[in-house]
């Protein structure tokens, strides 16, 4: 008898993990949108490269690049080189770069 409340108290301790995990798993398609709006538009964007925890983002025209709502988003900093914009996102710079280079193929 008391084994079966003890497997219901851990099923429902399963089951808010995964609502809690769920919940904190950001939604990267809806964010680059607002990335790619950003950085100036697709048409802005040259060419994407990511190098473990940067995004390397080249770009036509820096001057219309908005660096603060991009630290909003989620950068932990941005360097700019010329026409170059180095995005630190950590781990998730890599599944960025994939969603960009797919809106770019759009």
């Amino acid at each position: 008898m008391y084994y079966l409340s003890y497997v219901v108290i851990v099923a429902v301790l399963l089951l808010i993990a995964f609502a809690v995990i769920r919940i904190n798993k950001k939604d990267y398609k809806f964010e680059i949108n607002k990335l790619i709006n950003y950085l100036g538009g697709k048409d802005n964007i040259v060419g994407v490269e990511d190098n473990k925890s940067r995004l390397k983002v080249m770009v036509n025209d820096v001057s219309i690049v908005d660096k603060d709502a991009i630290q909003k988003l989620g950068a932990r900093g941005i360097v700019e080189i010329g026409n170059q914009l180095k995005i630190i996102y950590g781990p998730s710079s890599r599944e960025l770069k994939k969603y960009i280079d797919e809106l770019k193929q759009i």
